[in-house]
């Protein structure tokens, strides 16, 4: 499926972006090493019932990088700074993994912009993540760059980034960036739009973690009634996708119908 794609300049970030179909817009975030291209499978199911902008998020795909660290806060001024720049009344925002880190930090910071929210195999705390993960993510590094070389991430950034040499400097943020302790546990407790937390049932973090990010949101915490009378109040759900993994869930149909289910709800 072909979109449409343009650069948008804003926030200090020459920003790429793709659209595809009609309605109501969301706003799709992709995963650290990739760009919005990894979505491609489910492009099409989404694009029936919204307009899908995809967004190459600072370094990634076709989005150069510039001189400030990876850090999911300051993509999301990238990403608010993007829904004013095309204009769009509280779009919905869908992020995976680094996408879903942004996608929770657009909400914290400008819950005024925001419809819905799905963040999918996103943890809020570093903490969350198997020890063996966290041991990996400790040796990503420039020096890792030449044993990526047969990598699909590789492969496309090679293919579309603008300064395909900046490949390791990429490698040496997202380490460091990885390296950084981090705790979002209050600012998910204040979350104001409606959200949806997914997780693959082999995710990188337990399946109780996102129960616990659930729980903040008052999920979890009784019988949710006949009617559904007592779910969260404010409109929050939560998606385990069995059969899956942190590196398929966002390809995955199953990922594209529970995002759909909670965005087009009544």
């Amino acid at each position: 499926m072909t979109g449409t794609g343009q650069y948008a300049d804003v926030n200090g970030i020459n920003l790429y972006h793709e659209s595809y179909g009609t309605g109501a817009p969301l706003i799709l975030l992709h995963g650290g090493l990739g760009s919005g291209e990894m979505f491609g499978p489910i492009l099409p199911v989404l694009a029936d019932h919204h307009r899908v902008i995809t967004v190459d998020l600072q370094g990634h795909g076709r989005t150069a990088d510039i001189d400030r660290p990876l850090d999911v806060r300051l993509m999301a001024g990238d990403v608010a700074a993007l829904i004013d720049h095309l204009g769009l009344d509280r779009p919905d925002v869908v992020g995976y993994s680094l996408g879903g880190g942004v996608a929770f930090q657009v909400a914290f910071q400008f819950p005024e912009k925001v419809g819905r929210l799905v963040a999918a195999s996103a943890n809020i705390r570093r903490d969350a993540i198997y020890p063996e993960m966290l041991q990996q993510q400790g040796q990503v590094s420039a020096a890792a760059a030449e044993f990526m070389k047969e990598t699909p991430m590789y492969e496309l950034y090679q293919r579309v980034a603008p300064r395909p040499a900046d490949f390791p400097r990429l490698l040496d943020k997202i380490g460091v960036a990885m390296a950084r302790d981090f705790d979002f546990t209050e600012e998910v407790r204040g979350l104001r739009v409606p959200t949806l937390v997914v997780a693959a049932d082999a995710d990188m973090a337990p399946p109780s973690h996102f129960a616990e990010v659930f729980g903040l949101l008052g999920g979890g915490l009784r019988d949710g009634g006949w009617m559904g009378e007592s779910r969260p109040e404010g409109g929050h759900a939560l998606a385990l996708l069995p059969g899956l993994t942190h590196y398929n869930l966002f390809r995955s149909p199953l990922f594209a119908a529970v995002t759909l289910a909670f965005l087009d709800q009544e």
